[in-house]
């Protein structure tokens, strides 16, 4: 018996420690395949089931060897649960002393430095100055500097440019605030840590060199461990790539203007140029439709008043850098300013090179800005080079990784083809505990008279779990056509994503006991709602990804250019795994029980459908829909009875 497996004895260890740990088979053979990758340093793959404890399953043989070790998750909040709660658990179980360090993206930290910059700042609109008055306040008290816990502050406040500092603009050890800045305190814990828990942007961030804050941290890791690794192709593509937003233009000739009026106040030629890079920034978003969208770049350079604003921001830029030149010296956050206009020439003239091959050029727009993006089609090569070279241990875990049966879709777009894999099923009881229904007689998916039937179908669920239920749809359209129809048929309260927080959301969810959620993307992963509080998953349609997209039409066209067959090597392994997880939402734990119910024919009507049912849990399967809303009936009637 290996020292990890036993450990997940029935009388072992962990058993004996935590009140309640209860280990099971997957767990244990999860674990000891960490063990022996930590040892042989081969790249590990495991899709482990909702429910496997796989947490666990890692962390325990992590804190056993003598290993450095990243832990990176998917979001920000299973990175504060991890560290918070799971970590300490294991600590103290196997009684070690093994130093653990939390560490976020910079955004996340007081800048003490841009704190004192723009407190004189008069720009300020009127609810910018009371939120950076907040902040002054709980400058004075805080230890972490983690923005993350002013309760007060909402998470996208117009005070947090102001107050953070970015890649870009901070100073480094130039910074006079160098010693007590908050990130470099963070950095410098997670350094002398033994086990750091990050998320993916952070990573990548620092793999693709773009954030000296966290450069050394990576060279020091022995074990690196991702947790929700399905999300990282696309976090790693947008890192591999290049972006340039009229955003951060804004930002530019903001912090000019700052400068301009407390330093070098002698600079007038300076802030006209600062100025004009701005407007002619906020000129090409013009030339957009009104509407936030995404279209393809190339095609947008074929335009010629695209190509003349473009030509105008390009010439704005070289007079802005050639003025900085004549200052340089004089200040150092101008110095660093010098250095961003510098970069984003060197940006906007790769972002408009059409000639550049196995690239993506798409733009993005806000109702105020636009982004553009040269995103690599595939990052294979590259990361796979990356983890070759020097040789450490990889492990890549989710309860999604798989399609149809195999792990081959999750290898090729991570050039990922000779590591170790396995996969884990999860200890759920699904056939007793849960029920997929794909009702019969549905329109077809985009059918006008499909909108009436997922109302139709919406009342019904909503009435037989009473109100316990999510509705998650692939489109805000669809969401905010049946979200308003549906308060006039229902008495529950709607919860509509995009009304507020997430956060907001699922604690309103969970405090009003007959509430219905409605969302899209947001809360189809990531969502741990247990027990009578969610008996009902609504999915309007299989996710394929939006065919308007233009990074998914490069890779098509890609794909199909080296003869492939993009519908079953792209799309459909995409959603397919977007499908179970959005199906995960539904069981949580052995004593959960619910309905999913899908409304797209094409599961039952397609050969494709086949791929789909087999991603998804074994499930009670009917194509009753009665069933189902007598199966919620039984749930909520047993529930009366306890």
């Amino acid at each position: 018996m290996s020292k990890t497996s036993s450990l997940f004895a029935v009388d072992g260890k962990l058993s004996q420690a935590i009140d309640g740990f209860v280990p099971r088979q997957a767990q244990t053979d999860m674990a000891v395949a960490v063990e022996k990758i930590i040892e042989s340093k081969t790249p590990l793959i495991v899709e482990a089931g909702t429910g496997t404890g796989k947490t666990f399953a890692y962390l325990v043989p992590a804190m056993q060897s003598d290993k450095k070790t990243i832990v990176s998750t998917g979001t920000k909040n299973l990175q504060e649960q991890l560290f918070h709660r799971d970590l300490p658990v294991v600590k103290k179980a196997l009684g070690s002393n093994r130093k653990t360090a939390l560490l976020k993206g910079r955004a996340n930290y007081l800048c003490l430095h841009r704190l004192g910059q723009n407190g004189a700042n008069s720009l300020l609109e009127k609810q910018t100055l009371s939120e950076f008055t907040q902040v002054r306040e709980w400058a004075s008290t805080t230890k972490t500097g983690d923005m993350g816990d002013m309760k007060t502050l909402a998470e996208d406040a117009k005070v947090l440019p102001f107050v953070t500092s970015t890649a870009d603009n901070c100073l480094g050890k130039e910074c006079p605030d160098y010693e007590e800045c908050y990130m470099v305190k963070a950095r410098r814990k997670a350094l002398d840590a033994d086990v750091v828990v990050v998320n993916h942007h952070l990573f990548f961030a620092d793999m693709a060199l773009k954030d000296t804050g966290f450069g050394e941290l990576i060279p020091e890791a022995d074990l690196v461990i991702f947790d929700e690794a399905h999300q990282i192709p696309d976090i790693a593509s947008e890192y591999f790539g290049e972006s340039l937003s009229s955003r951060q233009i804004q930002d530019m000739s903001r912090d000019i203007e700052v400068i301009y009026r407390t330093v070098l106040k002698d600079a007038k030629q300076l802030q006209s140029a600062a100025e004009k890079c701005r407007m002619i920034a906020a000129d090409l978003r013009l030339l957009f439709p009104e509407n936030a969208q995404k279209g393809n770049w190339r095609q947008m350079l074929m335009r010629e008043e695209i190509k003349t604003q473009v030509s105008k921001l390009t010439d704005s830029l070289t007079v802005l850098y050639e003025v900085l030149k004549l200052h340089v010296g004089r200040d150092k956050d101008l110095d660093n300013i010098f250095e961003r206009v510098s970069e984003a020439r060197g940006k906007l003239s790769r972002l408009t090179d059409t000639s550049l091959l196995g690239v993506s050029l798409w733009y993005e727009t806000t109702m105020r800005h636009i982004s553009l993006h040269l995103t690599p089609l595939s990052i294979a090569k590259k990361f796979a080079d990356f983890i070759t070279e020097p040789k450490r241990s990889w492990v890549f875990t989710s309860a999604t990784l798989m399609v149809d049966g195999g792990f081959s879709h999750f290898q090729r777009l991570m050039g990922l083809n000779n590591a170790e894999t396995l996969s884990l099923d999860s200890p759920f009881d699904y056939p007793n505990q849960a029920m997929l229904c794909v009702p019969r007689f549905l329109p077809e998916p985009n059918a006008r008279e499909m909108r009436d039937t997922l109302l139709d179908i919406s009342i019904k669920l909503v009435k037989a779990s009473r109100g316990r239920c999510f509705l998650l749809f692939t489109s805000h359209a669809t969401l905010r056509a049946i979200a308003s129809q549906l308060e006039d048929k229902i008495d529950n309260p709607i919860l509509v994503q995009g009304t507020t927080t997430k956060r907001a959301l699922l604690e309103n969810y969970l405090a009003n006991k007959n509430a219905v959620l409605l969302g899209t993307g947001a809360f189809w992963e990531g969502v741990d709602v247990r027990g009578d509080d969610l008996t009902c998953v609504l999915i309007d349609k299989l996710p394929f990804a939006s065919p308007d997209d233009p990074l998914l039409q490069a890779r098509i066209e890609d794909c199909r250019k080296s003869g492939g067959n993009p519908f079953s090597q792209l799309q459909i392994p995409q959603a397919a795994i977007a499908l179970k997880q959005g199906a995960g939402r539904l069981i949580r734990d052995e004593t959960d029980k619910g309905v999913l119910v899908i409304c797209d024919n094409r599961l039952v009507t397609k050969d494709y459908g086949k791929i789909f049912m087999g991603s998804l849990p074994d499930m009670h399967r009917t194509r009753d829909l009665q069933k189902a809303i007598d199966f919620l009936h039984q749930i909520h009637d047993h529930e009366k009875d306890q």
